[in-house]
This record gives structure tokens, C-alpha cells and sequence, in this order.
């Protein structure tokens, strides 16, 4: 049983749009937070929030607030009796961090403590937050389990996310706070970020523009499709984690702990090379790309493939949409949201 009245940050995000639709859909209240900064096109923010309000005016309640304001956080929490929190704003990109590290300081670590510390002081019955499949860095062993070491990170993006997991925990355990770390692989689909490969490679390849393909396309990712990242989310709400005073590292599971703490992948389980994903995208568009092959970009991984045994396990679900259906409904949103005539 989920309850009715659920905070999402990041609400006008991809993933947080997508979320709130979901749980609006089925009757919840949302209370949706959204600094709609311009790191990509404020106007995509906007038409997601038109969207979500002219379907459920009366069940969504919106506030323009950036989690690194503490005091507009905290009466926020004051005022509304918040059960369940799902944090998704965050600085998001791999590449972006190199060049603006302290955007990422500043709001997935000190954003982020202020997201426990109210949870803290206006206690909450299950946190989940946005971690990502970038913790597992330069980890070579595939699939990646969430028993896997992950102390190698390859950019600030993933350092702060590891980092998130660090702090959960440590709330986890000395205020009993209920945590649930969720490392997306590679999300996908409508309405998604403007920054993401497949939107560009989409954008180029319609106007005409040549695509950058990185490490000559000698890549793959685990793409994971937006619907199924959310159904994954809503399985876990009510799956708030228990202690276990027994746990043992020596034996137990990595991704559990002696506090009230889990960590999950919520992955398709089946990574894509790069150019299948853009032979598959040129079918789905009806439009051949100009391809210039590029070196490896720093803070990029060779590959990403997530191991969801432990989720399949403990909510009976696997994502499972294939690259071609979820290409396929992608474009066919990006035609008619920018309509596009080939």
C-alpha cells in the first residue's frame, strides 16, 4: 500500500515527470519540487509541468524550490504531513562535471544533506533517491551487482553519487531513517534530456548534422526504458528496508545492512552496442547519420550492464523493454513534439 501524498524533487525532470504521471495516475498526491534550472531547455521543464497540470490540476501541488535552500526546504516539509520522499534532483551528466564540478557539490552533496536533515527533523517513513549506474566507474566484472566494490569512480558526477549512498546510510543508521538507493542505467524515452546520446543522435540526424560517435562506437550501455525505471520505482515504495542486526559484510549482501538501508540496480539487464543503438535509431527515424568517430571522452565508461537479481527478487520485476519498442516510441514522440516532417 503506497501512501497517498508523496514528495518528488526533480518533479519537472525526465525521470520525475514520468514518476509523477505514474503516481497521479493511480490516485496519490504529489508534491512536486523543481529548482527548473537551464541546464538544458527550461521550455521542455515547462511543457512537462503544462502537461502534468492540465491532467491532474487539483492532485499536483508544485514549488519552485532548489534543495540547497534549506529554509524554503524545511517549510515545505513543515507544512505538508510528508510520509514518503523520493529525491531525484540532482546535478545530472557525466561530461557536464568536468568542466562545472562545483554545480555537483553543490547540489547532489550539500542539496542532498538537506534532504536527510529534513527527513530528520520531520521524520519520514522511506526515502528513495536517485544514485546511478556511474558508481561502478572503471569496475571491469559484468554484469554489475550491487555487491560489487565501487571505489573507482571515473568522474565527480559518480563520486557524488557514491557518496549519496555513503551519507544514506550513515542516516540509516544513527536516525533510523529508511533509505533506498536507486542506480539507474542509461534511462531512455519521451519527454527525456536534450543532453542524453540518443536526443542528440536523434536532433543531428534530423537536421542533417553529423553525430559524434566516442571510442569509435566501441561501446554499450544498458539502456534502460523510462517506463520500466518507473515501475521499478513505484514497486519499491512501499518496500521501505528493515534492519538487520545479524548482517555480516563477510556474508551478506553489500547493497543491505544493519540499518534500515538497501541498495538496488534498476537496469535492462542487457546492454547494446553503440552502433546497433544508432543503426536501430536510423530505422526508427527513416534517416541514414553522418557519423564522426571520435577517442574516448574522459569520465566515460567502456560499458555499463546491470545485474537486478536482488530485484527480481524482492519486487518480481525486470525491466525488460527492448532498444528497438523503446527507440521506436521515443522518436515517435520527438516527431510530433517538435514537429518533424521527414
Amino acid at each position: 500500500m503506497i501512501n497517498n501524498k508523496i514528495l518528488i524533487t526533480g518533479a519537472l525532470g525526465f525521470i520525475g515527470f514520468h514518476l509523477s504521471n505514474k503516481l497521479l495516475s493511480m490516485g496519490i498526491e504529489v508534491i512536486g519540487l523543481d529548482n527548473e534550472n537551464n541546464y538544458y531547455d527550461v521550455n521542455l521543464k515547462k511543457n512537462r509541468f503544462e502537461k502534468i497540470k492540465s491532467d491532474y490540476k487539483d492532485s499536483f501541488y508544485f514549488y519552485k524550490i532548489d534543495i540547497t535552500d534549506r529554509e524554503k526546504l524545511n517549510t515545505l516539509f513543515e507544512k505538508h504531513n510528508i510520509e514518503i520522499v523520493i529525491n531525484l534532483a540532482a546535478q545530472a551528466g557525466v561530461r557536464y562535471s568536468i568542466e562545472n564540478p562545483y554545480a555537483y557539490l553543490d547540489s547532489n552533496l550539500t542539496g542532498f544533506l538537506n534532504i536527510l536533515e529534513a527527513c530528520r527533523n520531520y521524520p519520514v517513513k522511506h526515502l528513495l533517491y536517485a544514485s546511478s549506474s556511474s558508481v561502478y566507474g572503471g569496475n571491469k566484472v559484468a554484469p554489475f551487482s550491487t555487491n560489487h566494490n565501487v571505489d573507482h569512480p571515473v568522474s565527480l558526477y559518480a563520486a557524488t553519487k557514491k557518496s549519496n549512498e555513503l551519507m544514506a546510510h550513515t542516516y540509516s543508521h544513527l536516525y533510523d531513517i529508511p533509505t533506498t538507493g536507486l542506480r539507474f542505467f542509461t534511462v531512455y524515452g519521451p519527454w527525456g534530456r536534450p543532453d542524453m546520446a540518443y536526443f542528440s543522435f536523434t536532433k543531428d540526424i534530423v537536421e542533417g548534422n553529423p553525430i559524434k560517435v566516442f571510442n569509435h562506437g566501441k561501446m554499450e550501455r544498458d539502456f534502460t526504458y523510462i517506463d520500466d525505471i518507473v515501475e521499478g520505482i513505484v514497486k519499491l515504495i512501499p518496500r521501505a528496508p528493515q534492519k538487520n542486526p545479524d548482517w555480516d559484510e563477510s556474508k551478506d549482501e553489500l547493497g543491505a545492512s544493519f540499518a534500515p538501508y538497501r541498495v538496488y540496480n534498476i537496469g535492462n539487464n542487457q546492454p547494446v552496442q553503440l552502433m546497433k543503438f544508432i543503426n536501430v535509431l536510423e530505422e526508427k527515424i527513416g534517416k541514414e547519420a553522418n557519423k564522426k568517430y571520435m577517442e574516448m571522452q574522459p569520465g566515460d565508461v567502456l560499458r555499463t550492464y546491470a545485474d537486478v537479481s536482488e530485484l527480481e527478487r524482492d519486487i518480481d520485476f525486470k525491466p525488460s523493454t527492448s532498444i528497438e519498442e523503446g527507440l521506436g516510441k521515443f522518436v515517435d514522440w520527438y516527431k510530433e513534439y517538435y514537429n518533424v516532417k521527414l
